[in-house]
């Protein structure tokens, strides 16, 4: 249990974290822990959601299954040598399976949460045609928009400790523009289109060749993290406690709630990996309220980051990208090393995840075109598919490299579908199919503390409030300009 919730806090801390201080320091101190407090409950209330439809499939699936046996047994008599079949096969699956699970009533095991169901399957089962093209449609706008967020991530960083002023002889809290020479006739953004281009072709074959992240890769880059995260907080916390920080983030800004608000979203989001992390939990009792501790403990570090950060660094001056806060100013550090570390944090976390997210990607893409009994051309599944995948979020990153509006519309848009408005459905419609394979009396044993109808209601309404809102301030903000 505890290994799951570990790992489970890693997937969620992760590139979103990273533009949060930016984003509390436009919208303001008071509104910024208003907001993320809120939506860490909502993104809560739907995690619950979706293990209680993991449950509901998991029941749906094993019901299919014993109606496809008794199917079976129906169209085959059985004459003395299947008896002995039936009653060894019997005897062998009694003997690899725990003796609890053999001795428990049927009823009880009904919505045991053995095997993963993926949010992908989930739809499938649960919803019509158009309603799993919705689903799959979402989910590629997300990953699409997190390739560009690591597409433009990876070249800042390089930029920024490329063209930075590592020797502090110029003084701290500059703002360079994208025109500032960077070494020789070479602009800062052409050095930016520089390492974009070589982070595509480094990264961009993994793609074609359906390559997978290491588990020992995992491990080495989650400790990285854990370091970069733990080394930025005490630094800001030392600089605020010797009276020297800078900070002086207003308390209200309506004009950066919007961002804010995709920023947080995509920075909660973990609803698509649930069926991989909560499967291989043995003892799920309890799952709800140790995943209420994890967020719990998300949102408490989420905070102290941003609000050192908020508080260390004079606002004007914070970065997209947190750790470049770090790189050039030697008043909150002065060891080299620990600059460069941190300017080039970023660079290896991010490239690890880059092909695995590629991958999911383009697997989608298949998925949401795939025929029953229909096969790919090898030119279409080895080249048309991951091109589509590759070449939309690399021409993103040329176009910009605006960290906090990239992370901002992806959370507010794909983000809202996926955490709010996708789990909401899947636990409306599998208690619908519940409803009509067991009847109203079922009970499943994993369903959600928020199971009234109103919650269901209230996240919808909220979800299409917030895109409104977004939407409209996108809109006003670019007529002003």
């Amino acid at each position: 249990m505890q290994v799951g919730l570990v790992y489970m806090f890693n997937l969620i801390v992760g590139t979103g974290a990273l533009t949060m201080p930016k984003a509390f320091a436009t919208a303001g101190w008071v509104v910024s822990l208003i907001l993320i407090t809120f939506l860490g409950f909502m993104s809560y209330v739907t995690t619950t959601f979706v293990i209680e439809a993991m449950a509901a499939a998991n029941a749906h699936l094993r019901w299919k299954r014993r109606q496809q046996q008794k199917l079976d047994d129906s169209d085959s008599p059985l004459d003395d040598s299947d008896d002995e079949v039936m009653i060894k096969d019997r005897f062998d699956r009694s003997e690899t399976h725990p003796i609890l699970s053999v001795q428990r009533g049927s009823s009880d095991d009904h919505f045991d949460i053995v095997e993963r169901v993926e949010m992908g399957q989930m739809a499938s089962m649960f919803f019509n045609k158009v309603g799993v093209n919705m689903f799959y449609i979402c989910i590629i706008v997300y990953l699409y928009g997190d390739l560009a967020i690591y597409a433009a991530a990876v070249p800042v960083s390089l930029m920024e400790v490329a063209c930075g002023n590592h020797s502090c002889s110029a003084g701290n809290n500059i703002n360079y523009n994208d025109t500032d020479q960077c070494w020789g006739p070479v602009k800062r953004k052409d050095a930016y289109r520089i390492f974009l281009s070589v982070f595509t072709l480094l990264l961009g074959p993994f793609t074609f060749f359906n390559a997978q992240k290491t588990k020992y890769l995992q491990i080495i880059t989650s400790l990285m993290r854990w370091i970069a995260f733990t080394i930025m907080i005490i630094l800001a916390l030392l600089r605020i406690g010797k009276g020297q920080g800078e900070g002086h983030p207003p308390a209200a800004k309506m004009m950066g709630i919007p961002n804010l608000f995709g920023v947080c979203v995509y920075s909660f989001m973990c609803q698509h990996s649930l069926p991989s992390l909560i499967t291989p939990i043995s003892n799920k009792k309890k799952v709800s309220v140790l995943l209420l501790l994890d967020y719990v403990l998300i949102l408490a570090f989420y905070s102290l980051l941003s609000f050192t950060a908020i508080f260390c660094f004079n606002n004007s001056f914070l970065k997209d990208m947190y750790t470049l806060n770090f790189t050039d100013n030697c008043d909150v550090i002065d060891v080299a090393f620990l600059r460069y570390f941190l300017g080039l944090f970023p660079v290896f976390t991010i490239s690890t995840n880059f092909p695995i997210i590629a991958v999911t990607l383009c697997n989608n893409w298949k998925t949401l075109f795939h025929r029953e009994g229909g096969t790919y051309p090898w030119v279409v599944d080895r080249v048309v598919f991951p091109l589509i995948t590759l070449v939309p979020p690399i021409i993103v990153a040329f176009c910009t490299h605006d960290l906090e509006t990239l992370v901002g519309v992806t959370g507010a848009y794909a983000g809202t579908g996926i955490q709010y408005i996708i789990p909401a459905c899947l636990v409306v419609f599998s208690r619908k199919d519940l409803g009509l394979i067991f009847g109203d009396r079922v009970l499943n044993k994993h369903r959600s503390p928020f199971h009234h109808t109103f919650w269901v209601w209230f996240i919808l309404l909220w979800s299409v409030s917030c895109l409104m809102f977004v939407t409209a301030n996108i809109i006003l903000t670019e007529t002003k300009h």
